[in-house]
C-alpha cells in the first residue's frame, strides 16, 4: 500500500461519515481540506496528497499529454489509493463513506470506484476526465454527483455526459450539474455539492 501523506480531521465520533478529498492537479492535502468540514460538519475528513510530480505539480497518476493517460500507472496508483481508502476505513465505523474530488483527483476518485464499486456510498466528481470506456459495474444503490462546466477546455462537455451515462447505466442514482463557465468551481457547483453531501451524511 502507498504510503500517502495525509491531512486527516477526527470525527465527532466512531460513526461519523467518511469523507475523502482529493486535489487537483498542482493541488496538496490542503486544498479541500478546510472545505471538506465546511460542506459536512462533523464528518471524519481524510485528504492524501498525490504522489506523482508533474514538472513539479503533485498529481495522483501519470499522464503523458492532456488527457492522455498512462494507463499502466494509471491502474497501480488505483490499486494503491483503493488500498489506503480501505485501510483508513477500517480504522472506525463510518456510518457513510463519501468521496469528493477535482479535476485529477476526481480521475482517480472515479478510477477507484470503477475498480472497488462498493467502497463509496456517494461521490462527487468535480470536473473529471474519463478518457476511456470503464468496465462494466454494479453501483445500485450508490450516489453520485458530477459537477462540469459547459464550456470547460479539458474536460470536454460530450466527456462529463458520457460519464454521467456509465454510471446510470450501471445503477447508480446520477445527477449532472452544470455551471455555464470552464473548469473553474464556481459557488453554485459548491452549494449543490453541500446539499447533496448533506443529505447523505446525516
Amino acid at each position: 500500500m502507498a504510503d500517502y501523506h495525509y491531512r486527516e480531521a477526527k470525527g465527532a465520533d466512531a460513526s461519523a461519515p467518511l469523507l475523502f478529498v482529493f486535489h487537483g492537479t498542482g493541488g496538496d492535502e490542503n486544498q479541500f481540506f478546510d472545505l471538506g468540514s465546511q460542506l459536512l460538519p462533523g464528518a471524519r475528513i481524510i485528504a492524501a496528497r498525490g504522489d506523482v510530480s508533474e514538472g513539479g505539480a503533485l498529481r495522483y497518476f501519470r499522464r503523458t499529454a492532456e488527457g492522455v493517460y498512462d494507463m499502466d500507472d494509471l491502474r497501480h496508483r488505483t490499486a494503491q489509493m483503493t488500498a489506503f481508502v480501505q485501510a483508513r476505513i477500517a480504522e472506525t465505523a463510518p456510518r457513510a463513506v463519501l468521496g469528493l474530488g477535482y479535476s485529477n483527483g476526481a480521475n482517480i476518485l472515479a478510477a477507484v470506484q470503477f475498480a472497488a464499486p462498493s467502497l463509496f456510498d456517494a461521490s462527487v466528481l468535480m470536473h473529471p476526465l474519463i478518457p476511456f470506456s470503464p468496465a462494466t459495474a454494479d453501483f445500485t444503490g450508490r450516489q453520485v454527483l458530477i459537477t462540469a462546466g459547459q464550456h470547460d477546455p479539458i474536460c470536454p462537455a460530450p466527456a462529463s455526459q458520457a460519464l454521467a451515462d456509465y454510471f446510470r447505466a450501471q445503477g447508480a442514482q446520477t445527477t449532472l450539474y452544470w455551471h455555464a463557465g470552464g473548469h473553474e468551481l464556481r459557488p453554485e457547483e459548491l452549494r449543490e455539492t453541500q446539499t447533496f453531501l448533506g443529505s447523505l451524511g446525516k
